[in-house]
This record gives C-alpha cells, structure tokens and sequence, in this order.
C-alpha cells in the first residue's frame, strides 16, 4: 500500500534545552525520569556555568524531538534538523 511505513521515517534533531540554574535540577530530574536511555543522549554544559542540555535525537518531527525536553522548560528548547554529509555530497555541493 502506498505511503505504508512512513511514520517510522525518522530524521535527526539537535535538541538544545537551556534552563537556569535553579531549573538545574527539575530539567535533570525530568530528563532523568524519561529512562537511562533518554538520559544518555543528552550532554550537558552545566558544570561550566552554561546550563544547557544538548542531544542528537532521532523522532519523526520537530514536535517529537521537543517532546524529550521536561514540559516546565520546553519551550525554551531550540529544536534543529541536522544530517551528515559524505565526501561525495561535498564534492556534488562543489559542483553545483
């Protein structure tokens, strides 16, 4: 059937959470709550006074990406697709 499988497309997102530093700990909690497989994609800049949670996802939208982020901060996030580029798509760019 045309179009059957399309919602397990994925893509990938850069998921930038910044909070403050009160918010530290409920972001962390919150994220924490989610799994230990959750929790492992995300880094954080905190320790360094940046209190921000950065983390490459795999969803099938930007809503979904967002979703990962605790609902008290998530419209702070800054949800951005990324992709990877091979030598080849380099070398296509030139030539185009």
């Amino acid at each position: 059937m045309p179009g059957e499988g399309r919602q397990d497309i994925t893509m990938k997102y850069l998921v930038e959470s910044p909070h403050t530093k009160e918010e530290c700990l409920k972001e962390l909690d919150g994220i924490a709550a989610e799994g230990s497989d959750v929790l492992g994609k995300f880094n954080w800049a905190c320790k360094s006074g940046e209190h921000t949670g950065y983390a490459i996802l795999e969803a099938k939208d930007e809503e979904a990406a967002r979703s990962f982020v605790p609902e008290g901060v998530r419209g702070k996030a800054r949800v951005h697709p990324v992709n990877t580029f091979t030598s080849m798509d380099i070398e296509q760019l030139h030539r185009a």
